[in-house]
């Protein structure tokens, strides 16, 4: 696996399979402490790292970010020749993750969201990958947690025994969380975005076909406009002008 730099954002090249692997290979090592961090990074995390440094080194801090999002994977092939075949979504990816744990010891913590949507979603792992072991949950409290509630945090999860703990706390906050907390929890770290709302069944996701040609956020947007429409205008808008701008460099330089 190598990385390059997408925007001054330093991604994993790399593919669902090999992620999950190395995930679950960290969850059950004999290293002791175990700290990894992984982020599915698709362009609104890459936009919100590029216009704040403090964010863009905690991302960067972040051992394994992965491309999540077509437009992602389109320019660091189009930038690197990464000949990336696929994005590696977060919800997707929690769903190799759970698969890949059933039958082994990897214990399971839930971390962000609402207590509702933390049952419903221990319902749909329980349904659906029987075998897979949670061992504890923790709401989001929806603002900045004191530092003796960060504590608390890390001594709750730690506790538990989990080596993989599930970050749904949407982006950038889960990114900074996740930066925060990977060197004082022994486990893997992974923000997963919008899986818990989806697993749960709180929102629909976008047809195949939308994913794959990078509609994922007009689907999003139809869904939820009052709370997304500021975010994708500016977001995106400037994704599209940065690729532009270091396309038009590249072209120069030829």
């Amino acid at each position: 696996m190598h990385y390059e730099l997408l925007f001054g954002i330093r991604y994993a090249m790399t593919n669902y399979k090999e992620a999950c692997t190395l995930i679950i290979e960290k969850a059950l090592s004999n290293e002791n402490p175990k700290h990894f961090a992984v982020s599915p990074l698709a362009v609104h995390g890459l936009i919100e790292g590029y216009k704040n440094k403090a964010l863009k080194s905690q991302i960067n801090s972040i051992d394994l970010v992965v491309p999540d999002g077509q437009p992602i994977k389109w320019a660091l092939n189009y930038f690197h020749n990464a000949k990336l075949k696929d994005r590696v979504y977060g919800p997707t990816l929690m769903l190799h993750v759970l698969e890949a744990s059933q039958g082994n010891s990897v214990k399971i913590f839930l971390y962000g969201s609402t207590d509702n949507t933390l049952i419903k979603l221990k319902s749909f792992i329980h349904k659906n990958y029987p075998t897979a072991n949670i061992v504890g949950i923790q709401s989001d409290r929806f603002r900045e947690s004191t530092q003796e509630e960060i504590e608390l945090d890390r001594k709750t999860i730690i506790s538990s025994g989990a080596n993989i703990v599930f970050v749904g706390r949407g982006c950038p906050r889960q990114e900074r969380w996740v930066a925060d907390n990977k060197d004082y929890i022994p486990a893997v770290l992974i923000a997963v975005g919008a899986a818990f709302d989806f697993h749960a069944g709180n929102v629909s996701q976008a047809p195949s076909w939308m994913q794959k040609n990078g509609l994922e956020w007009l689907y999003r947007f139809t869904k939820e406009p009052k709370r997304l429409w500021k975010r994708y205008l500016l977001t995106n808008s400037m994704f599209i002008m940065l690729f532009l701008f270091h396309a038009c460099k590249k072209g120069l330089s030829r």
